[in-house]
């Protein structure tokens, strides 16, 4: 189920807005703060890439910050197979060139698994990937308010950000991805890596 057609260019900075902070779990319990964004400094406000004080439990070295990230949010389960029609292809595409992480995130409102030990029961047995370039995580609790950030009505359909350094948007889809659209994604993608190896070369 597509609501509309994907982003043809990227977004450009001036106008992009920043991905909504989200909490996820991993399944091996572990808690993440998406997106991933470059710490500010006084003098570069891009320098440095590697976050901690937003994800203090884990090592800093587990946590450089990707040129570009492709986060898939799905509501339901139906949506998994459209989050996958863009993550794999985006993996095929850039796995072995370029800085990038890829996000499945999973959304459980059930009311049960506010409960911390119910929480981490479940994450035992939810579907994960062994790909350290493909993250599947996991949102738990409401999620009425990050849905109104992003103006996410639909909850039967997936839902595609593409976001640079700085946490910002620079592409968006949703539903199942067409060839043209994956075109799209993966010529902004490259722009978005492209200037990350022009910011290694001018260092």
């Amino acid at each position: 189920m597509q609501l509309a057609v994907a982003n043809k260019i990227i977004i450009p900075e001036a106008v992009a807005v920043k991905f909504p902070d989200l909490a996820v779990q991993s399944t091996d319990g572990r808690t993440l703060n998406l997106p991933l964004v470059v710490p500010l400094r006084n003098d570069d406000h891009e320098a440095g890439n590697a976050v901690v004080s937003q994800n203090g439990d884990r090592k800093s070295s587990d946590l450089v910050v990707p040129d570009a990230s492709l986060l898939c949010l799905s509501f339901r389960a139906s949506s998994h197979k459209m989050a996958e029609s863009w993550s794999l292809p985006f993996l095929d595409a850039f796995s072995s060139t370029g800085n990038i992480q890829v996000y499945e995130v999973s959304f459980i409102d059930i009311w049960l698994l506010s409960s911390s030990l119910w929480r981490r029961a479940l994450l035992k047995f939810m579907r994960r990937s062994d790909d350290p370039q493909r993250n599947v995580v996991y949102s738990f609790g409401d999620h009425y308010y990050f849905r109104q950030k992003l103006r996410i009505i639909n909850l039967l359909t997936g839902y595609i950000y593409l976001v640079d350094r700085l946490g910002r948007v620079r592409w968006e889809g949703s539903g199942s991805a067409t060839q043209e659209e994956l075109s799209s994604l993966t010529a902004c993608a490259s722009v978005l890596l492209d200037a990350g190896k022009t910011r290694l070369d001018d260092k």
